[in-house]
């Protein structure tokens, strides 16, 4: 009698669910390996990325990439320290863009009062003008703010006051603001998204904030090629979509559950936040 032929082994679980809600992967630091970046991403269970523009000529590049590759997608916008940059058919190249449909959000908008490239006013005049895309296209906006809490919290107060509808919902990227900005979002209606900081030595008190985030208001992302997380920090000089992996892998354990379950509730707000197939 034959010996049995030895059982098949059971097939691998499937990757996390996770999408990178923050990627620059238009940027020159890519080419040569979007393809095997892409690769390695969906390897470590990061199916989706968006790809941000920081202004027209990223945010066209943004498209035709979200064109050509299925796991991609495109947020079409100025953000704040190009908005002196911006040429007088910018907008209108804009909102032509955010009616794509490989679109899902406008920006990345907000304000910038660390690097004070563009004077503030016209930073809030790009940032109200955003917001009245978002509204009127029915995609949600992206919000850039580094040292300019109070003041983005006001504009968005200001224009939620100046609708019936009020704010458009929005995401506060790679957030890194206190638990008092949180709270204020957080009643504006918005998202807060987590990127590598959270996974810092010096950074307890952000990991707090992530910690305490409503599940339902929850996202992650790279915000590659920036800030690279731990244990990834000084090993490579290039963030990349797969490492999104261990910001939440971070914030999970911070609210003491296990991975999967956090990697399933921040997939389910990303595709209810930006309307995503599937």
């Amino acid at each position: 009698m034959s010996k049995s032929k030895k059982k098949p082994a059971p097939p691998a679980p499937p990757p996390l669910p996770l999408v990178d809600t923050h990627t620059h992967l238009q940027e020159d630091g890519y080419v040569g390996d979007l393809e095997e970046t892409i690769a390695r991403a969906a390897d470590a269970g990061v199916g989706t990325m968006f790809v941000v523009g920081i202004d027209r000529p990223t945010s066209e590049a943004a498209v035709s990439l979200a064109e050509a590759h299925d796991a991609l997608f495109a947020v079409v916008g100025v953000q704040p320290n190009y908005a002196h940059q911006t040429a007088p058919d910018d907008r209108d190249r804009i909102t032509e863009l955010a009616a794509h449909p490989r679109v899902v959000a406008v920006g990345e908008t907000g304000l910038d009062h660390y690097w004070d490239y563009a004077p503030h006013d016209l930073q809030e005049e790009w940032f109200r003008w955003h917001l009245g895309l978002s509204a009127d296209c029915g995609k949600p906006f992206v919000v850039h703010c580094r040292e300019a809490e109070a003041d983005t919290v006001r504009v968005m107060r200001e224009f939620a006051g100046t609708r019936a509808d009020g704010l458009p919902p929005g995401v506060m990227h790679s957030f890194a603001g206190d638990a008092d900005t949180a709270r204020q979002c957080l009643e504006l209606g918005m998202h807060l998204s987590f990127s590598g900081m959270v996974t810092y030595k010096k950074n307890d008190a952000l990991l707090a904030v992530a910690a305490e985030c409503p599940a339902d208001r929850l996202l992650v992302e790279t915000d590659c090629p920036y800030l690279v997380p731990t244990p990834q920090r000084g090993r490579v000089k290039r963030n990349e979509p797969a490492f999104v992996a261990y910001t939440l892998t971070k914030i999970a354990e911070a609210r003491g559950l296990p991975a999967a379950e956090l990697a399933e509730t921040s997939t389910t707000n990303a595709r209810q936040l930006f309307g995503l197939p599937g």
